[in-house]
């Protein structure tokens, strides 16, 4: 039977999982060229199904808290990421991405009084390579916007991974969860308006399926379940579970697309999966010596 701590690993690891499929979703289902779109559809109507199921609005402090995890967990986070996925190739945004484990973990240290280990360092030194063996590409091209934007997408993720386990709320999950897509849909309405303009003038059975699929799972219960899993382990242990995505959307690309894999990209997400396990596992105690005294006619 499995401890409550993995289980709580193994339902936090389905959001990263989940979002590895956004990739498949958008190319075969969304509307091209609105990225941006995507990001505001995924985010506002499941805040809003949230806070109408929970029926739980913020009080005092945890209305500008929800604001700010909201820009940085959601808003401000897609709005950098889709920048960088359309000025750089999808291999290095996600390999700029996956420095995210190692952010949190410098962050961590300042703001929670984490203990920054060798280990964790090493092994967010080997997730990054293991990403990158994983899908990027020789020819891959770095444009010094998207390379910026990436990296403040996953700047911005990380202080929000931290923030959040920082301002824990008295209020349900699933209100708070809300909270956060709500404050990160609105903040994204503007900036995609200016960037893509009006909306499509009008959608396909196939776009529906796709943003209610992203609305849903890729969203309301993913992140339901990412700040679950952040209010009962480390930052950096839940951190390190969003490498599931590139792999997902590797090995979805391999299944549904018949996109070829290289032995090279199969180094690599074994590589991602080893520094996944590393980063869950933790040192068991060593039992302490007794301060008690053996007598003397324990001893001879």
């Amino acid at each position: 039977m499995l401890s409550n701590r993995a289980s709580l690993i193994l339902t936090t690891a389905i959001a990263p999982a989940l979002w590895g499929t956004t990739y498949l979703v958008t190319t075969e289902l969304l509307p091209p060229q609105r990225p941006l779109l995507a990001a505001f559809i995924r985010a506002l109507p499941a805040g809003l199904l949230l806070v109408a199921l929970t029926r739980r609005l913020p009080q005092g402090i945890w209305w500008w808290r929800a604001l700010v995890l909201g820009a940085l967990n959601i808003g401000a986070f897609n709005a950098l990421l889709f920048i960088g996925a359309y000025r750089l190739p999808g291999g290095v945004a996600a390999t700029v991405g996956a420095l995210q484990p190692l952010l949190v973990a410098l962050l961590s240290t300042g703001l929670l009084g984490e203990r920054l280990t060798v280990k964790t360092m090493l092994t967010a030194i080997a997730g990054v390579t293991g990403v990158s063996l994983l899908v990027l590409r020789a020819d891959a091209r770095l444009d010094a916007w998207g390379v910026t934007a990436a990296l403040g997408g996953a700047v911005v993720m990380a202080t929000g991974v931290v923030l959040s386990k920082r301002w824990t709320s008295p209020a349900p999950l699933l209100a708070t969860t809300g909270w956060q897509l709500v404050a990160g849909g609105l903040l994204l309405l503007p900036v995609a308006w200016i960037v893509e303009g009006s909306l499509p003038a009008s959608f396909t059975l196939g776009n529906v399926a796709g943003y209610t699929y992203l609305t849903i799972l890729g969203s309301a219960v993913a992140y339901a379940l990412w700040f679950r899993g952040l209010r009962g382990l480390s930052p950096t242990n839940v951190t390190f579970l969003g490498l599931l995505s590139p792999v997902v959307a590797t090995l979805l690309g391999w299944l549904v697309l018949d996109q070829r894999l290289s032995p090279l990209q199969l180094v690599g997400g074994l590589i991602v999966l080893a520094a996944l396990i590393t980063a869950q596992t933790r040192k068991k105690p060593t039992p302490q010596a007794s301060s008690t005294p053996v007598p003397v006619t324990e001893r001879v």
